[in-house]
Protein backbone atom coordinates (compact mmCIF):
# COMPACT_ATOMS: atom_id res chain seq x y z
CA UNK A 1 0.00 0.00 0.00
CA UNK A 2 3.12 2.47 0.45
CA UNK A 3 5.65 1.76 -1.70
CA UNK A 4 9.28 2.74 -0.88
CA UNK A 5 12.39 4.46 -2.91
CA UNK A 6 9.83 4.98 -6.02
CA UNK A 7 11.38 8.38 -8.26
CA UNK A 8 14.48 8.92 -10.18
CA UNK A 9 17.79 9.29 -9.45
CA UNK A 10 19.66 11.89 -12.19
CA UNK A 11 22.65 11.26 -9.91
CA UNK A 12 22.84 7.03 -9.82
CA UNK A 13 26.18 5.95 -10.77
CA UNK A 14 24.44 2.89 -12.19
CA UNK A 15 20.69 1.76 -13.72
CA UNK A 16 19.06 -1.18 -15.02
CA UNK A 17 16.24 -2.11 -16.68
CA UNK A 18 14.01 -4.88 -17.33
CA UNK A 19 10.45 -6.01 -18.80
CA UNK A 20 8.39 -8.81 -19.33
CA UNK A 21 6.93 -8.54 -22.65
CA UNK A 22 4.28 -11.09 -22.01
CA UNK A 23 2.39 -8.59 -19.58
CA UNK A 24 3.71 -5.54 -20.49
CA UNK A 25 5.52 -4.63 -16.89
CA UNK A 26 8.81 -2.46 -17.40
CA UNK A 27 10.83 -1.43 -14.33
CA UNK A 28 14.07 0.58 -14.26
CA UNK A 29 16.15 0.52 -11.34
CA UNK A 30 18.82 3.31 -9.91
CA UNK A 31 21.85 2.78 -7.45
CA UNK A 32 24.48 4.63 -5.77
CA UNK A 33 26.78 2.34 -4.64
CA UNK A 34 29.60 3.04 -2.44
CA UNK A 35 32.57 0.87 -1.00
CA UNK A 36 30.91 -2.43 -2.55
CA UNK A 37 27.81 -1.58 -0.65
CA UNK A 38 24.33 -0.31 -2.24
CA UNK A 39 23.88 2.91 -0.53
CA UNK A 40 20.97 4.61 -2.52
CA UNK A 41 18.53 2.62 -4.18
CA UNK A 42 15.58 3.93 -6.21
CA UNK A 43 13.13 2.50 -8.89
CA UNK A 44 10.96 3.27 -11.42
CA UNK A 45 8.37 0.75 -12.67
CA UNK A 46 5.26 0.74 -15.55
CA UNK A 47 2.89 -2.31 -14.52
CA UNK A 48 0.25 -4.00 -12.27
CA UNK A 49 0.30 -3.78 -8.45
CA UNK A 50 2.29 -6.94 -8.19
CA UNK A 51 5.06 -5.45 -10.17
CA UNK A 52 5.27 -2.18 -7.41
CA UNK A 53 4.74 -4.49 -4.86
CA UNK A 54 8.19 -6.57 -5.97
CA UNK A 55 10.00 -3.46 -7.14
CA UNK A 56 9.40 -2.03 -3.90
CA UNK A 57 10.48 -4.98 -1.35
CA UNK A 58 13.43 -5.42 -4.33
CA UNK A 59 14.96 -2.22 -3.16
CA UNK A 60 14.02 -2.39 0.66
CA UNK A 61 15.65 -5.97 0.09
CA UNK A 62 19.18 -4.40 -1.06
CA UNK A 63 19.44 -1.16 0.28
CA UNK A 64 22.34 -1.46 2.77
CA UNK A 65 23.20 -4.72 1.58
CA UNK A 66 27.39 -5.20 -0.52
CA UNK A 67 27.21 -5.98 -4.34
CA UNK A 68 27.44 -9.75 -3.63
CA UNK A 69 24.69 -9.54 -1.15
CA UNK A 70 22.29 -7.76 -3.65
CA UNK A 71 23.42 -10.02 -6.46
CA UNK A 72 22.05 -13.42 -4.28
CA UNK A 73 18.39 -11.84 -3.44
CA UNK A 74 15.95 -14.30 -5.69
CA UNK A 75 12.64 -14.18 -6.66
CA UNK A 76 11.69 -16.59 -3.85
CA UNK A 77 13.23 -13.49 -1.39
CA UNK A 78 11.03 -11.01 -2.45
CA UNK A 79 7.59 -13.23 -2.26
CA UNK A 80 8.59 -14.53 0.97
CA UNK A 81 9.02 -10.57 2.08
CA UNK A 82 5.71 -10.03 1.08
CA UNK A 83 3.81 -13.00 2.71
CA UNK A 84 3.29 -14.23 -0.65
CA UNK A 85 1.80 -13.50 -4.22
CA UNK A 86 -1.15 -14.76 -6.23
CA UNK A 87 -0.27 -17.81 -8.32
CA UNK A 88 -0.97 -15.56 -11.51
CA UNK A 89 1.22 -12.70 -10.10
CA UNK A 90 4.70 -15.01 -9.20
CA UNK A 91 6.14 -13.45 -12.37
CA UNK A 92 6.72 -10.29 -11.01
CA UNK A 93 8.93 -11.02 -9.10
CA UNK A 94 11.46 -11.78 -11.64
CA UNK A 95 11.21 -7.94 -12.66
CA UNK A 96 13.13 -6.88 -9.29
CA UNK A 97 15.69 -9.18 -9.74
CA UNK A 98 16.39 -9.43 -13.05
CA UNK A 99 16.41 -5.25 -13.04
CA UNK A 100 18.84 -4.85 -9.97
CA UNK A 101 21.05 -7.26 -11.57
CA UNK A 102 21.36 -5.62 -14.60
CA UNK A 103 22.15 -2.50 -12.43
CA UNK A 104 24.70 -3.96 -10.48
CA UNK A 105 26.28 -5.53 -13.98
CA UNK A 106 26.18 -1.71 -15.33
CA UNK A 107 27.73 -0.73 -12.14
CA UNK A 108 31.08 -3.47 -12.52
CA UNK A 109 31.11 -3.00 -15.79
CA UNK A 110 31.53 0.96 -15.68
CA UNK A 111 34.05 0.31 -12.88
CA UNK A 112 35.78 -2.30 -14.62
CA UNK A 113 35.96 -0.10 -18.01
CA UNK A 114 37.31 3.15 -15.59
CA UNK A 115 40.26 1.22 -13.50
CA UNK A 116 41.26 -0.60 -16.73
CA UNK A 117 41.72 3.00 -18.09
CA UNK A 118 43.21 4.82 -14.74
CA UNK A 119 45.51 1.56 -14.71
CA UNK A 120 46.76 2.06 -18.66
CA UNK A 121 46.99 5.79 -17.57
CA UNK A 122 49.20 5.21 -14.65
CA UNK A 123 51.48 2.77 -16.21
CA UNK A 124 52.77 5.41 -18.80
Amino acid sequence: MCPQNAHSMPDANAEGSYGDPSCGDYLTVYLKVKDNRVEEISYLVFGCCASIATSSMTSVLAKGKTLDEALNITEEDIIQALDGLTENKVHCSNLGVSALRNAIENYLNKNRTEDSYENSNSSR
